[in-house]
């Protein structure tokens, strides 16, 4: 065992459950909905969440509290020397901030990484930092590593739906019946700490396409990839869509052969506002 443990949150996808077999910790993000408190992967699954979207419940999410951020770091310190700390992106939440001011408490054996990442992305930099645990790395170090490779990650997202982005305030509801009377696609784009506008098409055959292309153009252009175009992780994500998304990964893999691609559901915390139905790919550069 490495004397580092690696922590994150339920915005990565990844259940407590899942987490603990492969030797991370996962804390729950909490969820209110129609004003009851659920968390993440503990009282509220995938299926019950999506029931609550269809019934059009009220829903909010909020950051883990103190008490559940720092009783995991104690529990990981049980059997560690030092905890990394990768939470949900800093520009979708304030987790980061708020574990940094927790952290402090920890004389230094809690490193909390603010890479900016969210869902698959983020799952990938807690794997990534395992991996560096495990060859030795000390948490400052892996922090640091993290940190520095922040912006080596990007996620295309294409709706089947702009009713929930409707909901928010994100888009007009004349925008959105615009789109759907017209087949409209959007396709966004999470890079960083940005959630922004990426393109738009009619149809989803002509957004995977698009997509694809991104995916190629950054692994080429962004992360110097070449040859079988090996050096990035490659990722399908899906909000309640898993036939398409397993359909998605083979046109994925006929494209760019050679690559290893994970299918996993986007995190619960992105598919309350874009809703069931999305299609995603996602890339990140190998550490």
């Amino acid at each position: 065992m490495s004397k580092t443990a690696i922590v994150t949150d339920t915005g990565s996808g990844m259940m407590p459950d899942e987490g603990m077999r492969d030797g991370i910790y996962v804390i729950p993000i909490p969820f209110t909905i129609n004003g009851e408190e659920y968390l993440d992967g503990v009282n509220l699954t995938e299926a019950d969440f999506y029931r609550f979207l269809e019934e059009k419940a009220e829903v909010h999410t909020s950051q883990p509290t103190y008490e559940s951020v720092t009783s995991t770091w104690k529990k990981a310190l049980e059997s560690h020397e030092e905890v990394v700390y990768i939470p949900l992106s800093s520009g979708l939440s304030g987790s980061c901030a708020s574990a940094s001011i927790y952290a402090e408490e920890f004389d230094g054996k809690v490193q909390v990484v603010n890479n900016q990442r969210i869902s698959v992305t983020q799952r990938q930099s807690a794997y990534d930092a395992l991996t560096l645990a495990n060859e030795g790395k000390t948490a400052a170090e892996i922090k640091e590593i993290l940190e520095d490779s922040k912006f080596d990650s990007s996620i295309y997202i294409t709706l089947d739906t702009l009713d929930y982005l409707k909901r928010g305030g994100r888009v007009t509801p004349a925008a959105a019946m615009i789109a759907k009377v017209l087949n409209l696609k959007p396709i966004l784009q999470i890079q960083g700490e940005k959630l922004d506008a990426f393109s738009k098409c009619r149809g989803i055959k002509q957004s995977k396409k698009i997509m694809i292309n991104a995916l190629k153009d950054d692994i080429i252009k962004r992360f110097g990839g070449t040859g079988e175009m090996n050096s990035c992780h490659l990722a399908i994500a899906h909000t309640m869509n898993y036939d398409a998304a397993d359909e998605f990964a083979k046109e994925l893999m006929a494209e760019i052969p050679g690559m290893d691609i994970t299918v996993n559901p986007l995190a619960l915390v992105i598919a309350c506002h874009i809703g069931p139905g999305a299609l995603a790919c996602a890339i990140s550069k190998k550490i």
